[in-house]
């Protein structure tokens, strides 16, 4: 690097980008297929700038172009995945939203051909090769590199309420972790992982950057597995954390809630400060086991001081941040976040139907038929 300042490529404040990493499954038995490289390479030329491989090739990426507002959002997911769903469907698969397979064998899966995953993969070891999961990543376009660094350290608080809405992940290789996201404690066994340090600036940010390339620590800010970075390539904060909802709604009901949420931190809390690390880490770790049953207490105050449920955080975050997603267009899509505190999270959906069926099977089968309800 040349430079030790990054060149923050500013965007439109509190523009969108969505990336959905979905599973590959055949559709004879729901096991992963590696037909990951087969479908990007059939897939027609205006879908290919919306595609992307992924670390096994079971997993396909899709992304949305820069977007206003959720609708745009919306209407760019709906057209790319359904025409993706077709492609699939002519390769004899389906695509199945969730953040882990519940009986796939890690150890039976393929790894992507590219330099950059071979790399991670002779680094990880047993690490990577357990590392079969997929995620919901969501960037919100800010002005400048000091606002996202600011932002990113204030996100840090509000993390753990949006990964408990988001949970998918209880099960892996037909055992039930007792967790409703085992992504999130396989994903804090990479190196560069988890929840993010403070950092005052955006200089002092691209000068931890540059030293860790310096050193050979990593190759480029993509080495860097946090579950909020700043993302200086496209101008925005890149929101992490989320296991990928089982529904359509809930995707875009986590959408709306988190671009409300930066507008809100981005525009009314102009300092950030170093947070308590074992409060977040015991924060994350309730909405790990417990989803929204956990509890919840806020580093910033902002929510309140009491020790409080994480659905009562979440009510008061919406209840915060109202102002902002109404503004942003965004408000008609969030009466699912109320949908998924009562009826459960995709991994309660999970767990609740293995345990009427016994059949993982079933499971999915149920799940894949809900996915655009």
């Amino acid at each position: 690097m040349k430079s030790k300042t990054l060149q923050f490529n500013s965007t439109d404040s509190f523009s969108l980008g969505v990336e959905i990493e979905f599973q590959i499954l055949a559709k004879s038995n729901f096991a992963l297929s590696p037909r990951g490289p087969i479908l990007q390479a059939s897939a027609p030329a205006q879908l290919q700038p919306r595609i992307a491989p992924e670390f096994i090739t079971s997993i396909l990426e899709i992304q949305t172009g820069v977007c206003p507002s959720v609708r745009a959002v919306e209407n760019d997911l709906l057209q790319t995945c359904t025409l993706m769903e077709e492609l699939a469907d002519e390769h004899e698969c389906i695509l199945f939203a969730a953040s882990l397979h519940p009986f796939a064998r890690a150890a039976e899966q393929q790894t992507s051909q590219e330099e950059r995953y071979q790399r991670i993969m002779e680094e990880l070891q047993l690490i990577g090769r357990r590392f079969i999961t997929q995620g919901l990543h969501i960037h919100v376009g800010l002005a400048d590199g000091d606002t996202a660094v600011r932002v990113n350290n204030l996100l840090q608080a509000y993390l753990p309420l949006f990964l408990a809405l988001s949970c998918s992940s209880p099960f892996f290789e037909g055992e039930d972790t007792g967790l409703l996201s085992y992504r999130t404690k396989l994903f804090e066994s990479l190196p560069m992982a988890g929840i993010y340090p403070y950092v005052e600036n955006w200089r002092a940010y691209s000068e931890e950057i540059h030293n860790l390339i310096h050193h050979g620590i990593i190759e480029s800010p993509r080495d860097l597995w946090w579950d909020c970075r700043p993302n200086y390539r496209f101008g925005t904060v890149e929101i992490r954390i989320c296991d990928l909802p089982c529904r359509f709604s809930d995707i875009l009901a986590l959408v709306a809630l988190i671009q409300s949420t930066v507008a809100w931190l981005g525009e009314e809390v102009k300092e950030a400060r170093p947070l308590r690390l074992l409060l977040l880490s015991a924060n994350k770790w309730q909405a790990v086991r417990h989803g929204s049953r956990g509890r919840f207490v806020d580093p910033l105050g902002l929510l309140g001081t009491e020790n409080m449920s994480v659905a009562e955080a979440i009510r008061r975050l919406r209840d915060r941040t109202e102002r902002f997603c109404h503004q942003l267009g965004g408000d008609s899509y969030l009466d699912p976040l109320d949908t998924i505190i009562t009826r459960g999270t995709g991994a309660e959906l999970m767990r609740r139907s293995f345990a009427e069926t016994n059949d993982f099977v079933q499971v999915i089968g149920t799940l894949h038929k809900g996915f655009w309800q």
